[in-house]
């Protein structure tokens, strides 16, 4: 018997070990390459210029037990677009777009106010202004009428297949225009005391507002995170093809996130005509839908679907309010806010673009 003798296999070399990384690069990196970073570093630049720019903008104070400053007035005047962003957010997500929100909020201001009104009685020998419904039903009505937009654009965009842009234009026009029928274009004035608390009242010395926006902000975020929801708009707004045929009901999720939309639209225009204890079909909630979607994007949420972000919204709205107040308060012509508007718009869209992205990631690796 001949044995062979076999020669024995050399271990496979072990790969290098990386160069090691200097010092402070990866944690650099990494918040480089998190999607907040912008949105905050923006916030942040912006807040720069006015504690440089505005004389006392860091400046709190407490009168009446209320705490006022500057900064107290933004975070309060960014309520009403806050809680629009967060509709936005989801509908966007979903590839979807809804241009009417601004129309909801005037119609929902309006239907309020109409029913509130206030009548004055004598009291004691003391005039004093009743609610002629309900509060409560009032603003449950004005919600309803919120809620009932919300369902004919979700009808249209996923019964019908309506391109989101066209079904929701739609209601821009009509949902204004019906608010206008419903107050003969004149400005329905609000007389009861209550009703102003929404909008312009204050809870442990913060205005209640904030409380509205914590709370529904609260609601969305635990049911994205702890159910299926926010998975199941991730999967819609990445591919709804295959999300329908993995047996998610793409149809009503649409739905959903257009009456979701429009709920807080609709809870917007409440906030915005007890803030001015008004309703003004003509200009209440005009242009809002643009600064929600700007609002939107600032916040890192795709246009494309998928990718979203409710914290990023929220930071969108801060972003446009603390601009808008800038420009006011350094005195420049309120017409020059819409064009940085249009600058900040061309930004976010050419960073959204896959080029764009591309250099960001050498210039960043």
């Amino acid at each position: 018997m001949i044995v062979k003798e076999h020669t024995p296999i050399a271990p496979a070399e072990a790969p290098a070990a990386p160069a090691a990384p200097a010092p402070g690069r990866p944690l650099f990196a990494a918040a480089l390459a998190h999607p907040l970073f912008r949105p905050l570093a923006a916030l942040a630049l912006l807040l720069l210029v006015d504690f440089l720019l505005i004389p006392g903008f860091f400046q709190l104070e407490i009168k009446d037990g209320h705490l006022y400053g500057s900064l107290v007035d933004i975070v309060n005047r960014a309520a009403p677009l806050m809680l629009a962003a967060i509709g936005m957010t989801l509908v966007i997500a979903t590839r979807g777009i809804d241009i009417s929100v601004g129309a909801v909020v005037a119609l929902s201001g309006t239907v309020a106010s109409m029913l509130v009104g206030g009548t004055m009685v004598i009291q004691d020998g003391v005039p004093q202004y009743v609610a002629q419904t309900p509060m409560a039903l009032a603003m449950g009505a004005a919600i309803g009428a919120a809620l009932l937009c919300g369902l004919w654009n979700g009808a249209l965009v996923a019964g019908l297949g309506l391109q989101p842009i066209v079904a929701t234009l739609i209601l821009m026009v009509a949902g204004r225009g019906l608010a206008q029928l419903l107050t003969d274009g004149q400005i329905v004035t609000v007389y009861y005391q209550p009703f102003f608390f929404l909008g312009s009242g204050y809870l442990f010395g913060l205005p209640f507002a904030l409380f509205v926006v914590a709370a529904v902000f609260g609601v969305t975020a635990f049911l994205l995170r702890h159910t299926a929801l926010g998975l199941f708009i991730q999967a819609v707004g990445i591919n709804p093809v295959a999300a329908r045929l993995a047996g998610i009901r793409t149809a009503a999720l649409i739905v959903f996130v257009y009456v979701f939309s429009a709920a807080c639209a609709g809870m917007a225009g409440l906030m915005i005509s007890s803030n001015v204890k008004s309703a003004d079909a003509n200009n209440a909630g005009l242009l809002l839908e643009l600064d929600a979607i700007l609002a939107v994007t600032l916040g890192g949420t795709s246009l494309l679907g998928g990718k979203f972000s409710l914290v990023g919204s929220i930071i969108g709205a801060l972003i446009i309010q603390t601009l808008t107040y800038t420009i006011y308060s350094l005195g420049v012509p309120p017409e020059v806010n819409m064009v940085v508007k249009s600058v900040v718009v061309f930004l976010v869209c050419v960073s959204q673009s896959d080029q764009f992205k591309q250099l960001w990631k050498r210039r960043t690796a």
